[in-house]
């Protein structure tokens, strides 16, 4: 969300912003925003899936297909899962939200096919806002050659506990100091199930701690873990990344982009891309990015998008 605000304040600098809350139900004071605003912007790296009324983290439903009708814009929204396409519910109702007079902003091609065979046709691959500032001159200035430090990330909600033990244990054979980030709520217990806590050096799960780490100028750093964003923060902060994959947000990523990625149990890859140069080059979608930006100054200048135009 901080890229996202980033990127919306540089679009427009003398607008007002105000924060809707994707994973609570609206109440009234929402569905007056929205309405009143001139452009609804909605972002969440797995905000759809394809049974909407079963599983849904975005709260809406038959309601807001009334009082957000053709009114919301995504920007770097992906699909939860690989899954099967969206059910009818699902279809009529991002049909009915989402406009058709702005771009559609997602975070890879599998979430565009998805919503293109859901009828929405308006949709760009603009890869997820925590990565359109890295630039090849921005992912020049990331180092080559391995750390001789790292700060790993466990998932606590995807386990897989022989592998992230092994994962772990190689990392500090690896490693001269090992340190781990807590980002989940369930992280650290996890972590600590695993008997190697011990030898890690344990940070807070702030943000502001990890921030502090990636900025440190006393080591040299790399990053290695399951955590996606948390691998992003790290290349944001010009940090060596490697992203163990557990889902599809790191594989799609990875196959779109160019995201040095190592699938998790692959120790013999992960051995070789630590050990060699490792050189980030990030295939950033710039037209796709500078387009989906023409549309929403486009739409803004404008004034309000017509709630009453179907698709």
């Amino acid at each position: 969300m901080e890229a996202v605000r980033k990127e919306l304040k540089a679009l427009f600098p003398t607008s007002h912003f105000v924060d809707c809350y994707t994973h609570d139900w609206p109440g009234l004071e929402t569905y007056r925003l929205v309405r009143k605003a001139r452009l609804a912007i909605v972002g969440g790296t797995n905000l759809l899936s394809s049974n909407m009324p079963y599983y849904n983290q975005w709260k809406i439903g038959p309601l807001e297909t009334v009082a957000f009708r053709n009114k919301v814009t995504l920007m770097g929204v992906g699909w939860w899962q690989y899954q099967h396409s969206p059910n009818p519910y699902t279809r009529w109702l991002l049909n009915s939200i989402l406009s058709n007079e702005t771009w559609q902003s997602v975070r890879d091609q599998y979430t565009r096919a998805l919503l293109q065979g859901a009828g929405i046709r308006n949709v760009l691959n603009t890869g997820c806002p925590t990565m359109w500032q890295l630039d090849e001159d921005h992912c020049s200035q990331i180092p080559y050659s391995k750390g001789s430090a790292v700060v790993c990330t466990l998932t606590d909600y995807n386990r897989h506990p022989v592998h992230d033990r092994d994962l772990i244990d190689y990392l500090l054979q690896a490693y001269d100091c090992v340190y781990f980030w807590p980002q989940g709520i369930g992280d650290q217990h996890y972590v600590n199930t695993l008997g190697l806590s011990q030898s890690l050096q344990m940070l807070s799960p702030s943000l502001d701690d990890f921030d502090e780490l990636l900025a440190s100028p006393a080591q040299s750093l790399d990053y290695v873990g399951t955590r996606l964003h948390a691998g992003i923060r790290a290349l944001q902060k010009k940090r060596r990344s490697i992203i163990v994959g557990i889902d599809n947000r790191a594989v799609e990523k990875a196959a779109d982009f160019d995201l040095n990625l190592c699938m998790r149990g692959d120790l013999d890859g992960l051995r070789d891309m630590v050990n060699d140069r490792l050189a980030t080059r990030i295939a950033l979608p710039l037209a796709e990015i500078a387009e989906w930006k023409r549309g929403m100054r486009f739409a803004f200048a404008r004034g309000a998008i017509n709630p009453g135009k179907g698709r």
